[in-house]
């Protein structure tokens, strides 16, 4: 536990240069998160795509690691190791079938522990019978630049200057402590991987962000302890509520993505947690290991 403590004070020291320091309890934030260990959390997944739910699963992966302030990748040995910044980063992924062919999803977000700044990377890829598109966000100056690469050839290849936090930022600031995320009216770059399902055009969108005390039970949980995040759009079809627990560590009990169609109707994609798990996971690739996924409660 001590060497926790002190890693957790070495990174807050690093984390102070350039920018301003967040307001988090970084002995509880310590404890938990400096584990040498990920948080590894499965849902039921009911997704919506061509006009009919599916049903699939859903992962989310929390874990801190280092990152390189210059190149925004994975810290690898380098000369001037003071770049390193300390990030917590999300991997979710969904799964799910489309009549004979499958969907695979991934998202990634890397959001600076110490640093009182938005995430420096968001990255989103799309796989599927038909093809493959991947997008990625990187922060520069304050603003998004973002590149595009798609199969659908009005869609193409892209480059963008963005100027909004991303939503996909929002996970990854509500584990942080809730009083992270932004509330009111807020210019977000909408969630990267229903960008790619509806393919409409990606840029800052108005939106409002506020939190509140659930109403509805999920996944095991009162909805004494639970509270809500709800992201609405004013012109972009969408709506997000993320249920999450009141109490440190904040986990993710659920989520509800909402597309508003023409003529008032709604599809609402739901995931609901099945297991969590905390586990160095990137140690557990032998065949002997597969029946932790069974604990997992996933079946691909």
């Amino acid at each position: 536990m001590k060497q926790l403590l002190i890693l957790s004070l070495v990174f807050s020291l690093l984390g102070c240069s350039g920018a301003s320091q967040r307001s988090i309890n970084y002995d509880a934030f310590g404890e938990y998160w400096y584990q040498g260990k990920a948080e590894l959390n499965s849902y039921e997944l009911e997704q919506y795509r061509y006009g009919e739910k599916r049903v699939g699963e859903a992962v989310l992966i929390f874990v801190t690691e280092d990152f390189w302030r210059d190149k925004q990748v994975l810290d690898e040995p380098q000369a001037n190791e003071s770049d390193a910044q300390k990030v917590l980063k999300l991997n979710m992924t969904k799964k799910f079938i489309t009549g004979i062919y499958p969907y695979s999803m991934m998202l990634s977000v890397f959001t600076p522990v110490y640093d009182s700044i938005p995430a420096v990377k968001v990255t989103a890829s799309v796989q599927e019978w038909c093809g493959q598109t991947y997008t990625q966000l990187k922060r520069n100056n304050g603003k998004y630049k973002a590149q595009l690469f798609s199969y659908f050839e009005r869609e193409s290849d892209q480059q963008l200057t963005l100027d909004a936090i991303p939503e996909d930022n929002l996970w990854t600031l509500l584990r942080l402590h809730p009083r992270q995320v932004p509330t009111g009216e807020v210019k977000l770059i909408p969630a990267l991987l229903d960008q790619r399902l509806t393919h409409e055009q990606l840029e800052a969108e108005e939106a409002t962000i506020t939190i509140a005390p659930a109403t509805e039970s999920m996944a095991g949980f009162a909805a004494t302890e639970l509270q809500l995040l709800t992201v609405k759009y004013k012109a972009y079809p969408r709506t997000l509520h993320i249920f999450y627990t009141s109490a440190f560590p904040y986990q993710i009990a659920g989520w509800e993505e909402i597309r508003r169609l023409e003529g008032g109707k709604e599809e609402v994609s739901r995931a609901t947690r099945k297991a969590t798990m905390m586990i160095d996971y990137w140690t557990k690739n032998k065949n002997k290991f597969e029946p932790l996924r069974r604990k997992l409660k996933l079946d691909n």
